[in-house]
């Protein structure tokens, strides 16, 4: 049976969103400068004692992913890498064995930032509705101004080439929700136009985990229930979804299933998030290696409160993240009673937070989690009372 899609088709004549993603950004920034590694795979995540090395002659030695020792993950990878098998959040050690003669770089977040500055502006001067979503993709409102679609999208996908030296991916779609997935269906240097007509032969066929918000545990969960692509979900029973997953869930899914998603661009810069987090040169152990976790522990709170008050924020949820020797990812959150910036308030309430998770393996990554923010200066006098009570 074909799922029938139910898109309101006023939206379509309507909106028309935007996703663009750079093509594996700081891989590409990386070769801008290193330019005779291009065509090469090239890993980026290694310590700066991993940078090239200049000869006399002005020329550069590189280090080879199999000459790597550590306990450090890929920030990202060339697509020649990535047709390894190397992806972003995996393990170096791990990624040797699958491209050992890849080229490894360490991370340049200053580069980064700056590139990032540098596309977002020159999407700007064309299209100024934009949502920020990181430092290498943004969505754009494109319904308000009297273009063609695909002309519009050259137009942006030039302007970044011509501020940055670096390639893009665009995907114009009637809602947020198509736009993300079609931006990654002709990538690298994609020009993607999507359409209600177009979801039954691009979008059905594709893997339920390429809708932005199906996790890993809700993937496997679907394939318990035999629906393995997009369109079979679009064609599930809605009282099976409610049974497995809820009624709040069950209802996002099969409406995303189908294309339909109302959000809007949200263009306000104020963060969601701060965060902190490391990974160990070492697998520690939480109890045996308790010293030495807290103190980086404690580190990673006190980074969180500079940020906050740095940025001029409270925050009224702390979480902490974890990442186990065998790469499973944890996390906890906590609500507070009143928003703080507090190093110390924040570092009990994620001590609370540890607490909460199965603690007998090894770890790999700890992270800090501030969110739930808000300009700092209210509920003040709340804050306030929360540390007095937290702390005599």
């Amino acid at each position: 049976m074909t799922p029938t899609s139910t898109l309101n088709p006023e939206l379509i004549h309507t909106r028309r969103i935007a996703h663009l993603d750079m093509d594996a950004f700081y891989a590409s920034v990386e070769l801008l400068r290193y330019p005779e590694l291009k065509g090469h795979p090239v890993v980026i995540g290694g310590r700066q004692e991993y940078a090239p090395i200049v000869d006399a002659d002005g020329s550069r030695r590189f280090f080879y992913l199999k000459n790597y020792a550590g306990r450090g993950v890929a920030t990202t990878s060339t697509y020649e890498a990535r047709a390894l098998g190397v992806f972003s959040a995996m393990g170096l050690m791990k990624a040797a064995q699958l491209a050992p003669d890849a080229f490894l770089l360490p991370a340049n977040f200053d580069a980064y930032r700056h590139y990032s500055r540098l596309f977002k502006n020159a999407v700007a001067s064309i299209a100024p509705e934009i949502e920020d979503r990181g430092i290498d993709e943004i969505y754009i409102d494109l319904s308000s101004i009297p273009e063609e679609s695909a002309t519009l999208a050259a137009r942006i996908k030039q302007a970044v080439v011509a501020a940055t030296g670096l390639s893009c991916s665009i995907c114009v779609a009637p809602n947020k929700l198509l736009a993300k997935i079609g931006s990654e269906l002709d990538k690298p240097n994609g020009l993607t136009i999507l359409n209600e007509a177009d979801i039954p032969q691009r979008i059905w066929p594709l893997p339920v985990k390429k809708i932005n918000g199906i996790g890993p545990k809700a993937a496997e969960q679907l394939l318990r229930l035999n629906i393995v692509t997009i369109g079979q979900l679009a064609d599930a029973d809605p009282e099976l979804l409610q049974n497995t997953f809820g009624r709040n869930y069950a209802l996002w899914l099969y409406n995303s299933a189908r294309g339909i998603d109302e959000r809007e661009i949200t263009t306000s810069s104020a963060p969601k998030v701060i965060s902190r987090e490391t990974t160990f040169e070492r697998d520690l152990h939480a109890h045996r290696d308790r010293e030495t976790l807290s103190v980086i522990f404690t580190d990673l709170c006190k980074r969180v409160s500079n940020d906050l008050r740095n940025k001029g924020y409270v925050c009224r949820t702390i979480g902490i993240k974890v990442r186990y020797a065998d790469f499973r990812v944890a996390t906890r959150d906590i609500r507070l009673p009143a928003t703080t910036a507090s190093a110390e308030v924040i570092r009990r309430y994620a001590g609370e937070c540890v607490r909460r998770l199965p603690l007998d393996q090894k770890l790999r990554l700890l992270g800090v989690k501030a969110s739930n923010l808000s300009k700092a200066g209210a509920d003040e006098d709340k804050t306030k009372q929360l540390q007095i009570d937290l702390f005599n």
